[in-house]
C-alpha cells in the first residue's frame, strides 16, 4: 500500500503506516486502519517540515527514541476540540444529580474530566459548582489529558473572546475576566480555577489518582478505539465511580452492544 505524495510531503508506504499504527494503539489505544493513511500522512507531513526531516522511515525512528515526539504524534493524530457547555444536556445532568445534591447534603464531591483537551470541560465543570454548591469545602474537578500541549493551554485558562459566547452572559460576569493587556483574551476567575486540577495521563497505562468520583466525563475519546478497547477502558472507569456514580461519553458515542456494568440513564449517560 503506497500513496502519490503531495508537494512538500514524501510517500508514506504500508509498512511504515502499519508501524505507525501499532504503535499508537500500544501507547494510546488509538485504532487507524488503511482509511486512514492520507489523515495519517498530512497531519504527520507537518512534524517531518517542523522538525526538517525528508521521510517517514526517520521520523519513526525519532519517534522511538523520544518520548516528546511521541506525545507530539499522539497529539496530531488526535483532534483536541471542545469548548464550553458542549453537549449541554450532560451539565444540566451532572448539576442535578450531584451537584445540587453534594450542596443540600453537604457532602464531598468530586468530578475527573478524562481527556479534557484545553480545559472547557473542567472549568464548566467547575463554574457549576461554584454556582450551585459554594459552600461545598470538599470539591474537586480533576482534568487529565495526554497531550502536554493542551495541558499547557488548559492550565493557563486563557480563552480567546468568541471562544466564550456558548457561555451564558450571567457566568461570564462571575467566572471570566479581562486579561490586562491582551485585548481579545480572557481568563477564569481564579476561584474557579481553584477547583480544577490539571494533570498528565494516558488512559492506557497505569492511574496515579484516587476515587472514587461522582462522575467521569469521558466525551468523544472512544471514537479513536476499536470495541476491545472501549469495553476494557469503560471497565476500568467504573471501578473509579462511587456507586450511583455516572460515566458520561459522547453523544455520538454509545455502549450498545458491548459488555459493560453500567445502567443506561439517557443518551450519553450510564450509571454504576
Amino acid at each position: 500500500m503506497t500513496t502519490m505524495a503531495h508537494q512538500g510531503t514524501p510517500e508514506l508506504d504500508g509498512r511504515i503506516f502499519d508501524a505507525i499504527s501499532d504503535m499508537t494503539r500500544k501507547i494510546a489505544g488509538i485504532s487507524l486502519n488503511e482509511t486512514k493513511l492520507e489523515l495519517v500522512r498530512s497531519r504527520l507531513g507537518k512534524r517531518l517540515r517542523a522538525l526538517g526531516l525528508s521521510d517517514f522511515p526517520g521520523y519513526l525512528d525519532l519517534v522511538r527514541q523520544d518520548k516528546l515526539e511521541l506525545g507530539r504524534m499522539i497529539d496530531a493524530l488526535t483532534t483536541n476540540k471542545t469548548s464550553f457547555f458542549r453537549e449541554s444536556r450532560h451539565f444540566d445532568v451532572v448539576t442535578e444529580r450531584f451537584i445540587r445534591t453534594a450542596a443540600s447534603k453537604g457532602r464531598r464531591l468530586r468530578g475527573w474530566s478524562a481527556a479534557c483537551s484545553t480545559g472547557e470541560e473542567a472549568y464548566t465543570l467547575a463554574m457549576l459548582v461554584r454556582e450551585h454548591a459554594r459552600d461545598v469545602t470538599d470539591a474537586r474537578i480533576l482534568a487529565t489529558d495526554i497531550s502536554a500541549r493542551v495541558l499547557e493551554k488548559a492550565s493557563a485558562g486563557r480563552y480567546a473572546s468568541e471562544l466564550i459566547e456558548s457561555i451564558p452572559v450571567e457566568l461570564r460576569r462571575r467566572h471570566l475576566a479581562k486579561v490586562p493587556g491582551e485585548p481579545g483574551l480572557v481568563e477564569i476567575a481564579p476561584d474557579t480555577r481553584a477547583l480544577v486540577r490539571f494533570a498528565w495521563l494516558n488512559l492506557m497505562e497505569d492511574w496515579s489518582i484516587k476515587g472514587p468520583f461522582d462522575f467521569i466525563f469521558c466525551r468523544n475519546v472512544m471514537i479513536y478505539f476499536d470495541k476491545p478497547v472501549i469495553e476494557w477502558l469503560v471497565e476500568r472507569l467504573r471501578a473509579y465511580l462511587a456507586p450511583g456514580g455516572c460515566l458520561f461519553i459522547g453523544l455520538a458515542e454509545s455502549l450498545t452492544g458491548l459488555q459493560h456494568g453500567y445502567r443506561f440513564v439517557e443518551p450519553g449517560v450510564y450509571m454504576t
